[in-house]
């Protein structure tokens, strides 16, 4: 089912058909290296993830991470979209892309319609999203989204990540005015 769509990206929701494609992307050096090893090691566990994870959250919640396509060919570059985390009291947005569709403006192109998508038709009023700190690529990218750093967070003994947030602009507005009387 089609979500979103830009320019040159559909934004669908993911299948359990999609499995040898998360499979692929999950693995990727530098998914394992910024994201972490979520242990899906086979098409099994692919649609494990795919089940437990996206598909979950948008029977629960009505979004998810969803899988990104070139409109030209249909080919699957990536999956963006937003996810609600235990230890975060509101979504955050996150992106991951193939690296052979990386550095084509397909993750700014997926993440802008995402978070346009959150605040006018979700209806959102703030967003998070986090990122390993030797990430420069993707904090320059939420940077460019409007997204600013707030704190580094603990996730455990070794793990840190940035913490980013970003305002609804239309309610930022009003908060602003209201904190101004």
């Amino acid at each position: 089912m089609i979500v979103l769509e830009t320019e040159r990206l559909i934004l669908r929701k993911l299948t359990l058909e999609d499995a040898p494609f998360i499979l692929e992307l999950v693995n990727d050096p530098s998914w394992l290296r910024f994201i972490g090893d979520k242990g899906v090691r086979n098409l099994e566990d692919a649609r494990d993830y795919i089940r437990n994870g996206p598909m979950d959250m948008y029977a629960r919640l009505g979004f998810g991470m969803y899988l990104v396509e070139r409109k030209s060919d249909r080919a699957a570059v990536g999956i963006c979209g937003l996810t609600k985390r235990d230890f975060l009291d509101r979504p955050d947005v996150g992106f991951a892309l193939l690296p052979q569709f990386r550095l084509q403006g397909f993750a700014r192109e997926s993440a802008a319609a995402v978070v346009e998508h959150a605040w006018q038709t979700l209806g959102l009023d703030r967003l998070l999203a986090i990122t390993s700190p030797e990430n420069v690529v993707s904090i320059r990218l939420l940077d460019k989204l409007g997204f600013v750093f707030q704190r580094m967070l603990r996730l455990s003994a070794t793990d840190r990540v940035s913490l980013f947030e970003a305002v609804n602009p239309s309610r930022g507005s009003e908060r602003r005015r209201k904190s101004a009387r």
